[in-house]
């Protein structure tokens, strides 16, 4: 019974420092998936097996329980505050979400792994490339990437990040497969736009997309329509870069 509540407090802990939620994170595998080259999407699923993408998406959060992962959680985000770039802010020791991308996608080219093993980097790189393009995730280092910002959604408790991460998300009442289809028509403009494998400019896309997340924000921080409605499109375009880009890392690597 005790190692139950140790596990329910160290998820209900973790919670607060998700990227995307479930759906998203899915959402972002299987954009991914469908815009792998044959070759790199054949050498992906000798390497992942019976799981897709979008499965083993959501990787990182559900180790979150195993203290034996509690180093990673810096893993997940950044800090690039107001007013100053990534290499004036510096990096954590424990490092961060732009410096472990950087270090998993070198891994995986030289296969010298530093953690444990293909499977483990490759999904943990599948995660992070969905979280870096959630805006939040490049916190400005007042809040913890809008954990601290506590408003109403729909008249329930909630926070900023979680509104970003899920409950927009949830709001459209779509599995992961149908909000895919609903997004997933990149224009070529749009693809070319979006070829950078650089993790920090990536990173610097959400320091600049975060404003709009607490601009559009009511004094009263209570959101409902009107805020799904000026932030829905960024969102979508967030999660369609994150998987158009996910898919060309992989590609780069693999195909």
């Amino acid at each position: 019974m005790k190692k139950i509540i140790v596990v329910f407090v160290l998820l209900s802990i973790s919670g607060q420092l998700f990227g995307w939620g479930q759906n998203g994170h899915r959402i972002v595998g299987l954009i991914a998936e469908r815009h792998l080259s044959e070759k790199a999407l054949k050498k992906i699923e000798m390497i992942l097996e019976d799981e897709t993408l979008a499965e083993v998406s959501t990787y990182m959060d559900f180790i979150k329980s195993d203290p034996a992962y509690q180093h990673m959680s810096s893993w997940h985000y950044a800090t690039i505050p107001d007013g100053q770039t990534y290499d004036e802010a510096g990096t954590p020791k424990k490092g961060d979400i732009i410096q472990t991308i950087k270090r998993l996608i070198k891994e995986l080219k030289s296969k010298q792994f530093t953690d444990e093993d293909e499977v483990f980097a490759l999904k943990c790189l599948i995660h992070l490339i969905g979280d870096i393009h959630q805006p939040l995730h490049v916190g400005n280092g007042k809040d913890r990437g809008g954990n601290d910002v506590k408003v109403r959604y729909f008249g329930q408790n909630s926070n900023l990040d979680k509104v970003w991460d899920t409950k927009m998300i949830e709001g459209q009442n779509y599995s992961y497969t149908e909000y895919a289809d609903w997004i997933d028509h990149p224009s070529v403009e749009e693809l070319n736009a979006w070829s950078s494998l650089n993790a920090l400019d990536w990173a610097n896309e959400s320091k600049e997309y975060r404003r709009q997340c607490y601009e559009t924000m009511p004094d009263s921080k209570s959101l409902a329509y009107r805020y799904s409605f000026d932030n829905i499109a960024l969102l979508n375009q967030r999660l369609l870069q994150a998987g158009i880009r996910l898919a060309n890392v992989l590609n780069d690597i693999y195909g």
